[in-house]
């Protein structure tokens, strides 16, 4: 991981981290002139690893542990947590997902320092008719307080399109691409591309793997040596597997997988789908981080023009994609890849300098410094006038 120099910026999410948020940890170690900080009231048992020495969390174990964390949750009470995140005078809270973002609202507002809120996806399209539990609702509801925030960072386009539709500040909104890191995202070109799509995502509505597995009884009809091979888990596993079964679809289901693992398959893959759609609760594709770390691997991409998608992939250049639900679109798509080596080493080739030129992660993270800066400096300049009050407000999540 990188050496950090420069002030704190203290990265907060209610629980750290989720193995699907890879990109919360590759961004913050990307910082060269801010030194991050994890804050959370509880880092998760099989989450993803993170750099103990800059960990502060509430719940540091045992009974004791939980009732301080759900303190904290319930009504913001935790004077110990408060006393060593102060000390470590932070010059700025990120927090990630609109629901953090309030969390992060009140850690900012009494510190006395500004907020960066970033809204990845669910957070920004997920209606209030279609939340999932009461703190969803809670959010839904008081998703408007963020706009007092330095900046909000939408992941793409379509994502600040609906946070504006959503009444928060089109002024305040800032598209910023996390990106990927383009060295570790490299093929090894010694390796032969086998028949294989490849679909890594997490099994839920959202990520469409049902499309997929009915586009692959089209696709090894025509190309028996057709394979398909699925990482990721969720609450659809079960039901995929049968479908799959059902169908006489060759698919291999292999769970989450570390990203060494991931990249090994997508060196070895021909095409890259994870055709996403609009869930039945709104939920759509933010970006889709994946999308550009298989084209970083020279692995075209075949999905849905959904959402995010139609930034994450340059249709036609790096990918084909065909309208939500076109399953028949779908599978011709992946037959002409796996079938067409011209078009193939065309994509390919476009991919990857795609990703090198837009996201870059390295690149893209010198940007996010610059925001930072920006909104410290504005704090700081707020601060010293006369007029300048901020009474913080306890969160009711």
């Amino acid at each position: 991981m990188n050496k950090h120099t420069g002030p704190v910026v203290a990265i907060y999410k209610d629980k750290m981290l989720p193995p699907s948020q890879t990109f919360v940890r590759l961004q913050a170690e990307a910082l060269q002139n801010y030194t991050p900080l994890y804050i959370t009231g509880e880092i998760l048992r099989d989450g993803l690893a993170l750099p103990r020495e800059r960990c502060l969390v509430i719940n540091d174990g045992g009974r004791w542990g939980a009732i301080k964390e759900a303190a904290f949750l319930a009504c913001g009470f935790a004077p110990g947590f408060f006393r060593r995140l102060k000390s470590l005078q932070p010059a700025l809270i990120h927090s990630h997902f609109g629901p953090d973002g309030l969390r992060g609202r009140y850690l900012a507002r009494q510190l006395g320092v500004p907020l960066v809120v970033t809204f990845h996806g669910y957070d920004a399209t997920i209606a209030l008719a279609h939340a999932a539990s009461r703190r969803f609702r809670s959010y839904l509801r008081r998703r408007h307080l963020l706009s007092d925030a330095a900046v909000l960072i939408a992941v793409s386009r379509h994502i600040k399109q609906r946070l504006v539709e959503q009444g928060l500040p089109g002024d305040k909104i800032a598209v910023h691409y996390i990106g990927v890191d383009p060295e570790f995202f490299q093929a090894d070109l010694s390796v032969p591309r086998e028949p294989i799509v490849l679909f890594v995502a997490r099994l839920v509505e959202k990520k469409g793997c049902e499309y997929l597995i009915r586009a692959m009884v089209r696709v090894q009809a025509q190309c028996p040596e057709a394979r398909l091979v699925v990482i990721g888990d969720g609450i659809l596993r079960s039901s995929l597997e049968q479908l799959a079964a059902r169908c006489g679809v060759k698919a291999a289901f292999l769970g989450v997988k570390p990203m060494d693992e991931i990249r090994r398959w997508m060196n070895r893959a021909t095409v890259f789908s994870v055709p996403s759609v609009t869930a039945a609760n709104g939920d759509q594709e933010g970006f889709g981080l994946v999308f550009a770390e298989a084209q970083a691997m020279g692995l075209p991409v075949v999905s849905f023009a959904s959402a995010g998608v139609r930034e994450a992939v340059a249709e036609g250049t790096s990918g084909l994609l065909s309208p939500e639900h076109d399953v028949e679109g779908l599978a011709r798509n992946i037959q002409q890849l796996l079938s067409d080596p011209v078009l193939w080493h065309k994509f390919s080739e476009a991919g990857v300098a795609r990703v090198r030129s837009e996201f870059n992660v390295h690149r893209q993270t010198r940007t996010l410094e610059d925001i930072y800066s920006v909104a410290i400096r504005e704090a700081s300049a707020e601060a010293r006038r006369p007029s300048h009050v901020q009474v913080p407000e306890m969160p009711t999540l």
